[in-house]
């Protein structure tokens, strides 16, 4: 029994060694990353303000795909915003995916579209169109084409193939871009011709107003899930994709905001149809053609291009979003396996990946291991409790006041303000972000795997609410 009780012990106190490294890891990083993007974003609107940026006389071509599916709520107004870009050539792009809501025959009314028969010429494979349309409004081409549904991507390989630009802009369908958002995202490639693709911020939509492209009004969210998803884009955003951006190691470009060169693409095939995430997996499959082909490449992140992008208001929308998003990430990690340590692949195959194997994949099956570990222990009485308790309320504030540091550096640097009782009230949501919504979310992903592959080509539908613009 002696014998048990001490093997018992020895294995406690070596998952608590690991837990403290696991956590003393994850916040080091977390530091760092905050800090990082935080002194970018203060140095971008330096430079801004110095007018440091390159001459608003050049510019790239660029042609703005939207897959749409289901989306007659909000497409009207997600491409009258595209319309007000402060950009001189550019297209749009519409693929209906399938919809039954009458999403293309909104725009056909709305924007007085024509039939077209415009051939289409299938560079990257894609499913049949049943029609297309088309139209120009006050000097911008757009293009609708109707489709059988497949899925996302490959409503974004039917984009790419009717597209006419070298450069293409994929959004989601229920997004809005500031006026100046396209001008910003092409900045890297102007000033580097080695840049093929280049990720902006998103930033949720929900309780935003804009007005000719610039935001009229803003204020945290009044529905406590959009809030606290608020923080939690910020977190994120400003976090990790900033860091990596220092050592080219970005392995998501979100398929809610992305510009990439199009003949890059093509050659690497274009997207995957087989997979849920369709922008991670062609963003680390352009990492590997490009390392495997020795191509001199580089994939930036712009945290002051903005893109504006509903979130799920309803706690059942949220786990649909986030259940999909984590097959994606599982099925992009597996199936690039082999990058892990590999010589060739630089700080992106170690650092990067790792990161997401630990912190982003595994994350929920280690950290309900841990509790119910600590669980356990507290039940046999084997752990300090004043230690463990003062060990979570550190980590706790110190996570925090990083997504706080996060939120308002981000409020602070788009020249944005809100009451003081909503600073109040973002203080509060990073507590209960912490301890609760994180919380579900860690069980949500932790049973995403379960049976995902009878739905891999699901859209996952959301209720959509409309935009606020003027």
């Amino acid at each position: 029994m002696t014998n048990d009780l001490e093997f018992f012990k020895a294995f406690l106190d070596g998952v608590g060694v690991f837990f403290t490294l696991y956590l003393i890891g994850y916040s080091t990083f977390l530091f760092l990353s905050v800090f990082t993007g935080s002194s970018e974003l203060y140095r971008r609107r330096y430079l801004e303000r110095l007018k440091n940026v390159v001459d608003e006389e050049y510019y790239l071509p660029i042609s703005i795909l939207v897959p749409a599916h289901n989306e007659a709520v909000t497409i009207v107004d997600s491409v009258a915003s595209l319309l007000e870009q402060d950009y001189p050539l550019y297209e749009i792009v519409v693929v209906d995916d399938g919809s039954d809501d009458g999403t293309a025959q909104k725009l056909i009314e709305a924007f007085e579209l024509q039939l077209s028969a415009r051939p289409i010429r299938r560079v990257v494979p894609c499913g049949k169109e049943k029609a297309v349309y088309e139209g120009r409004i006050h000097g911008v081409a757009l293009t609708v084409v109707s489709k059988e549904n497949g899925g996302k991507a490959d409503a974004l390989n039917m984009g790419l193939n009717l597209s006419r630009y070298p450069y293409y802009l994929c959004i989601d369908a229920d997004s809005m871009l500031q006026r100046d958002s396209l001008k910003k995202i092409a900045l890297p490639i102007l000033e580097d011709n080695r840049v093929i693709a280049c990720g902006g911020q998103v930033r949720v939509s929900n309780s935003v107003k804009l007005s000719g492209g610039q935001v009229a009004s803003y204020r945290p969210p009044k529905n406590w899930l959009v809030a606290m998803q608020v923080l939690e884009y910020d977190r994120s955003f400003l976090a990790s994709r900033i860091f990596m951006d220092r050592f080219n190691g970005n392995l998501i470009i979100s398929g809610a905001f992305g510009l990439f060169q199009k003949e890059i693409v093509l050659l690497a095939g274009g997207y995957d149809s087989d997979t849920m995430g369709e922008d991670m997996e062609l963003c680390v499959k352009l990492h590997v053609f490009c390392r495997s082909n020795h191509i001199d490449y580089s994939m930036r992140y712009v945290p002051d291009a903005v893109c504006w992008s509903q979130a799920p208001g309803s706690l059942k929308d949220l786990v649909k979003q986030r259940r999909r998003w984590h097959i994606g990430l599982f099925e992009s990690l597996w199936k690039y396996r082999s990058v892990v340590g590999r010589k060739g692949y630089g700080l992106m195959g170690t650092v990067s990946f790792l990161y997401f194997w630990l912190y982003e994949l595994l994350s929920p099956y280690i950290e309900v291991f841990g509790l119910l570990t600590i669980g356990l222990a507290f039940a046999v009485n084997l752990i300090n409790r004043p230690f463990m308790l003062l060990f979570f309320c550190v980590y706790a504030v110190y996570g925090c006041i990083l997504t706080l540091i996060a939120f308002f550096s981000r409020i602070h640097t788009q020249q944005l303000s809100i009451p003081l009782g909503d600073c109040v009230k973002a203080v509060l949501l990073s507590v209960l972000e912490l301890f609760g919504m994180r919380f579900i979310l860690m069980l949500t992903r932790m049973n995403a795997l379960i049976g995902y592959r009878k739905k891999r080509h699901e859209w996952g539908k959301l209720e959509r609410e409309e935009h606020h613009r003027e």
